[in-house]
């Protein structure tokens, strides 16, 4: 933005962080629910903008929800990205993995339960076991910060509690995407009426099309990629007023 206006007031269209909530109610599919909580963290080894950096899930489904996750974890296979039987990768870089291995120190020294992983594997290459973190708390640095890696940050909240558990979903900065499992049409309506994000995947994770517009509410940026509003960002409005 300041380089724009410092050169030639060009219009510019920011996509930024992230740190998108997932909130999985009790009455949701959850097979389902644990299916796409695991794409929406470990897709492409969590280096994915819309990841979902923190998930909500309701009490009563809690322990079970997680027991699932962990289950499934331990089935990927960790290897080659070029092999099709391949679940997990390595991270990009050097300095990435050791960020994500410092982020997961920090929420194990902040009090939160490292339930799996946490540690980078023992094979050549920038490989990071998928990591999944229990007990976070609001004012976490794992609950705030983006990890742009494979760890599932896992919070619980009171059964029916709707409105609580919208107001710590959009207790961020970021407001890039969020996420809903529930069966209940009418509560998703109302959550994702009330979540403060550009994108609000229900019952899914990931799902982007070219003719659904795509881009971030506060600290995620504006403006819009895809669908007709992204046509926008390369237009003009002229009025032109006369008369005869």
């Amino acid at each position: 933005m300041k380089s724009c206006a410092l050169s030639n007031v060009k219009k510019v269209s920011l996509e930024l962080g992230g740190k998108s909530p997932l909130i999985i109610f009790a009455d949701c599919d959850l097979s389902k629910a644990v299916q796409m909580g695991m794409s929406s963290v470990f897709f492409n080894k969590g280096e994915n903008c819309i990841a979902a950096g923190r998930l909500f899930v309701e009490d009563s489904i809690h322990d079970q929800f997680v027991q699932k996750v962990v289950e499934e974890v331990r089935k990927m296979k960790i290897g080659n990205p070029l092999d099709r039987d391949t679940n997990h990768g390595p991270q990009n870089h050097q300095a990435h993995l050791q960020k994500l291995v410092e982020y997961c120190q920090c929420g194990v020294e902040e009090g939160a339960t490292l339930v799996c992983g946490g540690s980078q594997v023992a094979r050549p290459g920038f490989f990071f076991e998928p990591t999944v973190f229990t007990d976070v708390e609001d004012h976490m640095f794992i609950a705030k910060e983006e990890s742009f890696g494979p760890i599932m940050i896992i919070s619980r909240f009171a059964d029916g509690d709707v409105d609580t558990v919208l107001s710590r979903a959009n207790a961020t900065e970021f407001g890039l995407a969020s996420g809903i499992f529930t069966r209940d049409i009418n509560k998703a309506l109302y959550v994702s009426d009330k979540l403060e994000a550009g994108t609000v995947f229900v019952n899914t994770y990931n799902k982007t099309d070219v003719a659904a517009p795509f881009g971030g509410f506060k600290q995620s940026g504006f403006g819009k990629d895809l669908g007709e509003a992204a046509l926008n960002e390369y237009l003009r409005v002229k009025t032109v007023t006369f008369e005869y």
